[in-house]
């Protein structure tokens, strides 16, 4: 096969998929977009038979926008990073609503977070059926505080 057979926009077309199989390889660079940018060059150079010249020029716009909507695309990342507590579980604990299981004594007791009883201690004693905050974790021991306005359950 003679090379010079291939028509300008096959060369667009190769060079795009090659950067787009280079980006396979080197992950989180922007070889993608210029990729991208050469492929619509080399589909846009095919169907209208441009010059040399335009080309280039349509290269470099399509790499100019592909480049400008990748970046828009990582300045806002799909994940919420502002959730400090993913890893932190005791943190995550903090705010939630418990259910006393056994009166407190000398403010210790025992409570009901979800299908678990926890060791917990508050500033008073508390009553079972009582619902109380969690304000603290302490190792496995709750820190707890009568929540305003919560009925007893």
């Amino acid at each position: 096969m003679d090379l010079s057979s291939i028509p300008p926009g096959g060369w667009w077309l190769i060079g795009g998929f090659l950067l787009l199989a280079m980006e396979l390889m080197a992950p989180g660079v922007f070889l993608a977009f210029v990729g991208a940018a050469a492929i619509a060059t080399g589909v846009f150079t095919w169907a209208f038979d441009l010059g040399v010249t335009h080309q280039i020029i349509l290269m470099i716009v399509y790499t100019a926008v592909a480049v400008l909507i990748g970046k828009r695309m990582y300045a806002h990342p799909a994940h919420d990073e502002s959730d400090g507590m993913m890893n932190d579980r005791a943190r995550q604990l903090i705010g939630r609503k418990v259910t006393v299981k056994s009166d407190f004594v000398d403010g210790e007791g025992r409570v009901v977070l979800g299908d678990s009883e926890w060791n917990a201690r508050a500033a008073y004693d508390a009553e079972a059926g009582d619902r109380m905050v969690i304000t603290k974790v302490e190792g496995t021991r709750l820190v707890l505080e009568a929540p305003k306005m919560l009925p007893k359950s």
